[in-house]
């Protein structure tokens, strides 16, 4: 599973004034995070505005994505929800002749317990052609994937290969880390603990800060993969205030203030988000200055 080690990008969806996807500003996107060596992307999540992006928009995102990449990087594809039998046939629907995992939800909203989890992730694995890592991240579900509920679809699957764990528990990081199949990816979709997480045994991150520093981003990540602490920990501290920026408002609105900054592509986000405002866009740009990048 080492195609899934060191540092993933949860990428975004640039889009035009009009509201359109920007897929020059996506492909461009796509090679400059490639060339300053980000590990794989992830397409369609959270970051990438996917409640947002029709059917006919998501497939000429993947094209787009496909086509920059080359086959250069890992590609993994964003296709999870609360209706179950929905994401099945999506993913039976969906051409994924190129890529690599599938990233696919807990389900939101519904507040299943944990069986309905497990059986929901149970009947994914019967029909996916392609791995699975699962994205637990309680704060948009409103429902926590147990440590107890990972770490049993871990064992009884062999396509669920690992879990985007975005709970922001440091606890549940660990007792995951401490109880998980030895080949089982503990991946962090936490820009603010991944580190810790990585020291710890953890395969890397899922990002949505790295897109935007990758060069800074995965040589944090890589060193903590090999150890290195002290280092590691003095790239971590130069990136803390700007992790911390593009979360304060919303996810993406603050990292597409950070890319407009960098003039990768411009802060447009789809209603009903709303962009980052001014105050936070002049803090983002100061945060940046600091950095040199």
């Amino acid at each position: 599973m080492t195609k899934f080690h060191g540092t993933g990008v949860a990428i975004i969806t640039p889009f035009h004034a009009d509201l359109s996807v920007d897929h020059k500003a996506l492909a461009h996107l796509v090679d400059y995070n490639i060339n300053n060596g980000t590990d794989y992307i992830v397409i369609s999540g959270t970051t990438g505005e996917s409640v947002t992006i029709t059917k006919h928009e998501k497939q000429e995102i993947i094209q787009t994505i496909i086509k920059a990449n080359q086959k250069r990087v890992p590609l993994v594809l964003g296709i999870g929800g609360n209706n179950t039998a929905q994401v099945i046939e999506e993913i039976k629907s969906t051409d994924l002749s190129e890529i690599d995992a599938l990233l696919s939800v807990s389900p939101y909203y519904s507040k299943p317990q944990q069986e309905g989890i497990y059986q929901h992730f149970k009947a994914i694995s019967a029909v996916s052609p392609v791995d699975i890592i699962m994205y637990n991240v309680p704060g948009r579900t409103s429902s926590n994937m147990s440590p107890e509920t990972t770490l049993r679809l871990a064992k009884d699957f062999e396509n669920i290969i690992g879990v985007k764990e975005a709970g922001n528990n440091v606890h549940q990081y660990l007792k995951l880390l401490r109880d998980k199949p030895e080949d089982f990816l503990i991946i962090s979709g936490d820009d603010d603990l991944v580190l810790g997480v990585v020291l710890a045994g953890g395969a890397g991150v899922i990002s949505v800060l790295g897109q935007a520093i990758p060069k800074q981003f995965t040589k944090m990540i890589n060193l903590g993969l090999e150890g290195k602490a002290k280092e590691a920990y003095k790239i971590h501290f130069d990136l803390m205030d700007i992790t911390s920026l593009i979360f304060s408002e919303n996810n993406p609105a603050g990292i597409k203030a950070v890319l407009e900054t960098l003039k990768l592509s411009n802060a447009t986000v789809r209603l009903p988000l709303v962009e980052a405002s001014d105050d936070l866009k002049m803090k983002i740009a100061k945060a940046l200055e600091k950095l040199d990048v």
